[in-house]
């Protein structure tokens, strides 16, 4: 009878796969392989999902995503993450799926589970956006790249084409009042990158249609999924980075994220590599040494939260005054 009832909770919770098409979501269609690696990006954020959705416990579902090849694992992590919010958020299990979550494997892809998160409360009625709030005052901006991101990707029209922002967003309530719409155009600038199917010039044009004075979080979004989802060549980098002009900062600061999160989840691939060396001039090793370093110790929110501290001690180090592309 439970077995039947994990099985009726992931049919009934789990969006559907073909979601994930880019056709089915309109999104931009640059070439076969690029949109292969998107679709195979969506669907293993939504096997991830199901996983944490079928499973008798977190552990359980962390070692069947063990098994998803290295390139995608982190974002069945990401899946997991959404989840373990779900089921908290809908008081689904033991209330507690998210800690233990990150008390477990998942704890090495905490990018990635925070982002997920973030997805959930997109889905979850506000009110309950409290029982799943993570605990970390720094990673927990995380959570609105997240729910930015889950918007863009499936309120295109609203949140890109019509460039909707929210009026007033009501978390963190003891964050600085107005950071959080920076954070969610983090997350609508990264699914940005799949919405202009990697595509670098159209995916800068949809970010160049905004006011100027969203662009400079909106190409860090696309900038971090350039590194750590890929679909884009070195000409292809060169061309965004070109685009960014002197938002490159924000871009070099992104990519570095991301190769952190690969490096300290184990799942470095050659475009990693490729994505670091390219932005910030650094093997993601290197990168992820440098955002450990920079890291505020003690987490501080004030007037700046120690989140855009962090990003700004991160970007100011990669890339010099005078090294700005036009």
């Amino acid at each position: 009878m439970t077995v039947s009832w994990r099985a009726l909770r992931r049919r009934i919770l789990t969006p559907d796969h073909s979601e994930t098409q880019l056709s089915v979501r309109g999104f931009h269609e640059k070439n076969a392989a690029s949109r292969d690696l998107l679709e195979t990006v969506g669907s293993t954020f939504l096997t991830g999902y199901a996983h944490v959705m079928e499973a008798r416990t977190i552990d359980e579902a962390e070692l069947r995503m063990e098994e998803i090849p290295e390139q995608f694992r982190g974002f069945a992590y990401e899946g997991a993450g959404m989840a373990a919010a779900m089921l908290d958020g809908f008081a689904l299990g033991n209330g507690r799926k998210v800690a233990d979550l990150l008390a477990g494997r998942g704890r090495n892809h905490s990018y990635m589970v925070y982002v997920g998160v973030g997805w959930a409360m997109a889905r979850l009625p506000r009110f309950r956006w409290a029982a799943v709030s993570p605990s970390d005052r720094l990673l927990r901006w995380l959570v609105l790249d997240g729910y930015g991101f889950h918007q863009a990707y499936f309120k295109t029209r609203k949140y890109v084409h019509e460039q909707y922002e929210e009026p007033r967003f009501p978390w963190p309530a003891d964050g600085p009042a107005g950071y959080a719409h920076r954070v969610v155009d983090q997350g609508i600038g990264r699914a940005m990158w799949f919405i202009g199917g990697s595509a670098p010039d159209v995916v800068a044009d949809l970010i160049d249609r905004f006011p100027e004075s969203r662009r400079e979080d909106l190409y860090s979004g696309s900038g971090l999924a350039a590194t750590y989802a890929g679909g884009g060549d070195e000409a292809e980098l060169q061309v965004f980075l070109r685009r960014a002009g002197k938002y490159r900062p924000q871009v070099a600061q992104a990519s570095a994220f991301a190769a952190t999160a690969r490096v300290e989840a184990d799942l470095v691939i050659p475009h990693t590599e490729l994505a670091a060396k390219f932005f910030c001039d650094l093997t993601p090793q290197q990168a992820a040494v440098l955002c450990d370093e920079a890291r505020p110790d003690p987490v501080v929110d004030g007037a700046v939260p120690a989140y855009e501290v962090w990003r700004r001690r991160i970007a100011e180090q990669l890339v010099a005054p005078g090294d700005v592309v036009a």
